[in-house]
């Protein structure tokens, strides 16, 4: 990124620090930002470009760049409201959208510092740059965003990479958050892309993502809309991908569904007693009712695929391990019917949340076998956990740090892979005579037992309790619900 526009940036987020300080968050400031900036481009495409504007004339930045005090916070307020009526792009972007800037005097000084620069002459990488930055800095202020905990890039980049989306395939993600793994898929395939058809296909046709945070799709889509991506259009739709199944198929799937264990919400009985009731997603093509989110998605993705598909998936422990006829089933169904080919288990301290311990699933679709063996022949298990130690400020995750996994993956030929010290190879059939199908497997030495000062900090410490009991409760919830079903029939 040039030096000026580095300068934008810290222009644009220093503001943000005056704004905190007057009670008014990072969130709330990048997505005020969202609306004015899709605003200023608006009437730029349109003034230098000559592109008809998509937004009704007395909504547009025009209306707005002159006013100041009651009268900018009022024309500014009914925008948002008018705008959160339109469908496609303008629709998504300001969906549900409302005027955190209340105070006349900040909402001018973030008018101004829009309306200072000519943002249809910077470059399409560096527009997105500045925006990938601001949200970038948000994660990181906020320590999660939406409930989402952001995936590092270098992980991001090392994922895309092995699974190696092709130009003319289409890639997905059902839990997008702001877009990390579609722009680095786009990123990836942009060079190969030959002519202008190709080119315009992958902007118009190959990416799509889907978000339930409405807040989330918004800065979503407007990271595409500043990439080049979309067709005005929004490729991102709010919703709960859990829902039902959409009916369309994708070539790649590369998403991280956020993290937490279950679905639920209380409700007050006729006895007044608060019940908490589980929120199970009943869908003919789910194989297995379950509570658990994860495992919930994972049964998604396997829907969404095409039928030669392929995925890259961040998933918690608990999915290698929950106990019940779900968790077993899910796993049994992953190494049967699907190639479930690569595993590889992450380290501590690359999120936001201090001590979440997460694996990246990598799975391709098959028909089933004529002779009725499993898809997957062995499943490969890079342990990058094991002795490995990172924080997201002293230490964070760098792109080098996942070149011996790139090396080992063969992406181009995983005929050729070869074990090493961190590269199991594991024969299927013997994986599923494995007692609950447990696929939570390590075989290196943990150098931090035998060093009381390498043990993790004390958060850390309580938080692996915590949710070691709530998998050890989830475990006998399983077991009550199968003994309730049984005594009903």
């Amino acid at each position: 990124m040039a030096a000026d526009h580095t300068a934008l940036v810290s222009k644009v987020w220093n503001f943000a620090h005056v704004l905190r300080d007057q009670g008014i968050g990072y969130g709330d400031y990048v997505e005020q930002i969202t609306f004015l900036l899709f605003l200023k481009m608006d009437e730029e495409r349109s003034e230098l470009l000559g592109e008809p504007s998509a937004i009704p004339a007395k909504w547009r930045w025009a209306r707005i760049a002159p006013l100041a005090g009651d009268e900018l916070e009022l024309q500014y307020r009914h925008t948002l409201e008018a705008l959160a009526k339109e469908k496609g792009l303008i629709g998504t972007i300001f969906r549900k959208a409302q005027n955190k800037l209340t105070d006349p005097a900040k909402l001018k000084r973030v008018v101004s510092l829009i309306d200072g620069e000519t943002w249809i002459g910077i470059g399409v990488d560096v527009k997105g740059a500045i925006y990938e930055g601001l949200l970038e800095k948000n994660a990181a202020e906020v320590k999660s965003g939406a409930g989402q905990y952001f995936t590092p890039r270098p992980l991001i980049d090392a994922m895309v990479e092995v699974i190696d989306p092709q130009v003319g395939e289409t890639v997905h993600d059902p839990a997008c958050g702001t877009g990390g793994f579609l722009l680095s898929a786009y990123e990836y395939m942009k060079p190969h892309a030959q002519d202008r058809a190709q080119q315009r296909k992958l902007r118009e046709k190959s990416i799509s993502g889907t978000d339930i945070v409405d807040e989330v799709v918004r800065l979503c889509a407007m990271n595409m809309y500043l990439h080049g991506i979309g067709n005005g259009e929004s490729p991102i739709r709010a919703g709960d991908a859990l829902a039902f199944d959409p009916g369309d198929r994708y070539d790649v799937i590369l998403t991280n569904p956020p993290f937490g264990r279950k679905s639920s919400y209380k409700v007050i009985g006729e006895d007044g007693e608060v019940d908490t009731e589980r929120e199970d997603y009943e869908r003919e093509d789910f194989k297995f009712t379950t509570s658990n989110k994860q495992l919930n998605f994972l049964q998604h993705i396997m829907t969404i695929m095409q039928g030669d598909g392929r995925a890259a998936v961040v998933l918690p422990d608990n999915v290698l391990f929950e106990a019940g006829s779900a968790g077993e089933g899910i796993r049994r169904r992953l190494l049967e019917q699907f190639d479930f080919h690569t595993l590889v288990r992450l380290p501590t301290g690359i999120f936001y949340k201090p001590g979440v311990k997460a694996n990246v699933l990598f799975f391709d679709k098959h028909k089933p076998r004529s002779d009725g063996k499993p898809n997957s022949k062995a499943l490969w298990i890079y342990d990058f956990r094991t002795n490995f130690h990172f924080t997201l400020k002293k230490n964070p995750l760098k792109p080098s740090d996942l070149d011996d996994f790139k090396a080992c993956y063969k992406a181009g030929n995983r005929g050729k892979r070869k074990e090493t010290e961190r590269f199991r190879k594991f024969d299927v059939g013997e994986l599923l005579k494995r007692d609950k199908l447990n696929l939570d497997i390590f075989w290196l030495k943990d150098d931090s037992l035998d060093d009381i000062d390498s043990l993790p900090p004390p958060d850390e410490i309580a938080l692996e309790i915590v949710e070691n009991l709530q998998a050890a409760l989830d475990a006998f919830q399983s077991v009550a619900e199968e003994l309730s079903t049984s005594s009903n029939k």
